[in-house]
């Protein structure tokens, strides 16, 4: 006989891993449209540093949904190395949010090419000031309760990997 437990796993009804992997695509996904939002409606630039940072969705995301689209069809080697893949990346962006908020607070210098370290500027170049706008990532364009988006960036990153590591560890075959 049977229980009703029996019958939802046979009938594929999802299990607490593969919510935990949707719960992370998901998060993920409402951060990058979050920031695209920015961009378009709230009218914030980004810097060198925000667009480095969205590697990591652009990355992380296809290879999670490849391994959600594909949850018990694969081997679970190969399951579990789209999985490693996802978390490293996110880890990645982790790294990327957290240096970033490093940058905006003060805690240390970022790359030269986005802070303003007073490299030289001839007439010709200032002639192209108006063609496009430049954001310095050591520049605050935007923070809610104390943290910056590359703040919140991180923390998203770090829940993602979270998810994605207990998708990974909770999963049975």
């Amino acid at each position: 006989m049977t229980t009703p437990t029996d019958d939802a796993k046979h009938l594929g009804a999802p299990d607490q891993s593969w919510l935990l992997a949707v719960a992370g695509f998901v998060l993920a996904l409402l951060a990058i449209s979050g920031a695209w939002s920015s961009e378009l409606f709230m009218g914030l630039v980004p810097c060198e540093l925000c667009l480095e940072q969205r590697m990591a969705y652009y990355f992380g995301l296809p290879i999670l949904l490849i391994a959600l689209l594909l949850w018990n069809r694969l081997p679970r080697a190969v399951w579990l190395g789209l999985m490693l893949a996802a978390a490293a990346v996110f880890i990645w962006g982790t790294y990327m949010g957290g240096y970033h908020a490093g940058v905006e607070y003060g805690f240390w210098p970022g790359p030269t090419a986005c802070t303003g370290t007073g490299v030289e500027v001839s007439f010709t170049d200032l002639s192209k000031i108006n063609e496009a706008r430049v954001v310095p990532c050591d520049k605050v364009q935007f923070s809610f309760l104390g943290i910056t988006l590359a703040g919140y960036n991180t923390l998203v990153s770090i829940v993602t990997v979270l998810l994605i590591g207990g998708a990974a560890l909770t999963r049975k075959r």
